[in-house]
């Protein structure tokens, strides 16, 4: 008689009390009726069935979230409108694919025999749980009763917000439009200075039988406020006067509240540069007599900031630069910047001055001095330039600037002909107007919207006179979550007589980054031959176009093909040329990263050209 093996009762018994009959795992729960994700992701949100998934439940507990799944899943079809709904709940078993037998696994007959069973009682344990909905006819919005009583009624903000409140007569009743447009009334009284608004009506009766909803609600403005005074503090220490800053504030005492004033105040104190922290914030239980004021803490910046980069150009070389800036020289809020950039073929050095200037539009005088020279194989020249002006912000998108240039520059080319450089003299004075409008969702990283820059200067000098007109713009166009289409544009004229009688830093050039990729930089455009190749005369004329495509693939790495054309011209016909690329991108800490490799396709031999830019689009 064969002796079985003691091991049975004792693994009988684990399987028992790891995994006890009476218990159940619900495997997966299927929707099914809805073709609205939204609304699928709702009801499953809701389930409490949900956060049980993969657990083992007992015959009661089971019973009990199979119950309230059906109403759970009609609370969750409620946001949407949908009032009557039919469900249905099933379970059903779903068995899971077959085990290795164990006696394939090499373990001896009775193990074996146990194993197997303890899978089939596995495969037994789990359920399928498909709720079947039919979401029947939505409620839609039959009586419509949303108003603003009290002064603020003819308010016009508030006004546009009761004209674009949905959901209204005939539309579906949809809890969340209901809310945000609630929100956009209260917020629209709130931000025009009503902070005595009531809601003393506020119903929504739902009829199931008649599938409608009447909608009453209605505010009470109360009085409306004025601005009362600003309030700066400077912790732990002022910096600049506090003179100086009230000149920054867009309102009088007395005149009535309108929190767009507020932010421009709050964007002024940011552009000023001087601030670490601003804060400002509008104090209506410390108003009197009506008026509110306007609490402001700054905490001061560090006053000097310090940069360093090094940097390499196929055409400038390897180069270094250093730079010091002081975000505040003295308590009237003067600054100061110096930096150098030091390449092997092109230097700069730069100092500039800047105080603040407040009347009719925020923004600086300023007063800067650049030295520069570059001897590259497209240009040969040395120039000391004097610029001052004053810059504005118009309005939140449009900055002005106008400038007076003093331009001193010598340059010059090899010409077959001559073994030494015909060097050239030049001093210009010429005015500057620039204006740059930018309308777009996100100035780091935009996906809609676009900008636009106009620069119209003139002047005389040596034995030259020039009107110039220059434009800039570009487009930006989110396709969806992860893509985007952008689109730029060049445009540029030259009034003169000959082009060559201005210096190189006053002529249009093509070709290199953020011009036509698959080029090299400035050597698009006429050209003579001199005893160290062609060189690169520049135009009076330029016209480029690009256009994009970007897709980000996984967290912060995308790539893009582009296609750019242009040239910079003398004459009528631009002669266009192209060049195609691919490129990464990476939305690194310290901004957008883009490196692109183009060719360009009007010149059989011509090399790959690589790109590396850093910072952002605009």
């Amino acid at each position: 008689m064969p002796i079985r093996s003691p091991r049975l009762p004792l693994l009988l018994v684990c399987l028992c009390a790891a995994a006890p009959a009476w218990a159940v795992k619900v495997d997966r729960i299927e929707i099914e009726g809805l073709k609205d994700a939204a609304l699928r992701d709702n009801v499953r949100s809701a389930l409490s069935l949900n956060d049980e998934l993969g657990k083992d439940l007992r015959a009661r507990r089971l019973g009990y979230l199979l119950r309230e799944a059906d109403a759970e899943a009609r609370r969750a079809l409620e946001p949407f409108g949908y009032y009557a709904p039919t469900i249905e709940v099933l379970r059903s078993d779903r068995p899971l694919p077959a085990a290795t037998p164990a006696a394939e696994a090499g373990l001896d007959a009775e193990t074996a025999e146990t194993e197997d069973s303890a899978n089939a009682a596995e495969r037994q344990r789990r359920i399928t749980v498909t709720l079947r909905i039919t979401p029947g006819l939505p409620v839609r919005v039959r009586g419509f009763d949303v108003a603003v009583d009290g002064p603020g009624r003819s308010d016009s903000t508030v006004v546009d917000a009761l004209q674009a409140f949905q959901p209204r007569p005939g539309q579906v009743l949809d809890h969340a439009r209901y809310e945000a447009s609630k929100a956009q009334v209260a917020g629209a009284l709130a931000h025009h200075g009503y902070f005595d608004t009531q809601l003393v009506q506020h119903r929504v009766e739902v009829t199931r039988a008649a599938h409608a909803a009447d909608i009453a609600l209605r505010w009470d403005s109360g009085p409306r406020f004025a601005f009362g005074p600003a309030q700066f503090t400077q912790t732990p220490q002022a910096v600049v006067w506090p003179r100086l800053l009230d000149r920054l504030v867009p309102w009088t005492p007395g005149a009535p509240y309108d929190e767009a004033q507020v932010d421009r105040l709050r964007q002024s104190l940011q552009a000023l540069d001087y601030f670490a922290l601003v804060d400002v914030q509008a104090d209506p239980a410390a108003a009197s007599d009506g008026r509110v004021p306007v609490q402001v803490q700054l905490t001061p910046a560090k006053r000097s900031l310090y940069s360093a980069g090094l940097s390499y150009g196929t055409v400038s070389g390897t180069g270094v630069s250093l730079g010091i800036e002081r975000r505040y020289l003295n308590r009237r809020g003067h600054k100061a910047l110096a930096q150098i950039d030091w390449a092997q073929k092109r230097k700069t050095a730069t100092v500039q001055y800047r105080i603040p200037a407040f009347a009719w539009l925020d923004g600086w005088y300023t007063a800067s001095l650049q030295a520069a020279d570059e001897q590259t194989a497209y240009v040969n020249s040395r120039r000391l330039e004097l610029v001052a002006g004053r810059t504005g912000q118009y309005s939140k998108r449009l900055a002005l600037s106008a400038t007076l240039h003093l331009l001193r520059e010598r340059w010059a080319y090899y010409v077959l002909t001559k073994p030494t450089p015909s060097f050239q003299f030049a001093s210009f004075v010429f005015p500057e107007l620039r204006g740059d409008y930018i309308d777009v969702d996100n100035r780091l990283a935009p996906r809609r919207g676009g900008g636009l820059g106009l620069t119209l200067r003139g002047g005389r000098g040596g034995n030259a006179s020039f009107t110039q007109l220059h434009a800039r713009a570009q487009w930006f166009h989110g396709l969806d979550a992860d893509s985007r289409l952008i689109v730029r544009g060049e445009l540029g004229h030259t009034f003169t007589r000959d082009v060559l009688d201005l210096p190189p830093s006053l002529r249009f050039y093509a070709g290199g980054d953020r011009s036509v990729r698959g080029y090299g930089w400035h050597e698009l455009g006429p050209r003579i031959l001199t005893s160290g190749g062609p060189y690169y005369t520049g135009a009076p004329n330029v016209v480029t176009a690009s256009l994009e495509y970007e897709r980000y693939f996984k967290g912060p790495w995308g790539a893009a093909v582009f296609v750019d054309t242009g040239n910079a011209f003398a004459g009528r016909a631009p002669g266009l040329r192209t060049g195609v690329g691919l490129g990464l991108r990476w939305r690194s800490p310290v901004g957008p990263v883009r490196i692109d490799i183009a060719r360009g396709l009007n010149a059989p031999d011509s090399p790959l050209s690589l790109y590396l830019n850093i910072g952002p689009d605009l």
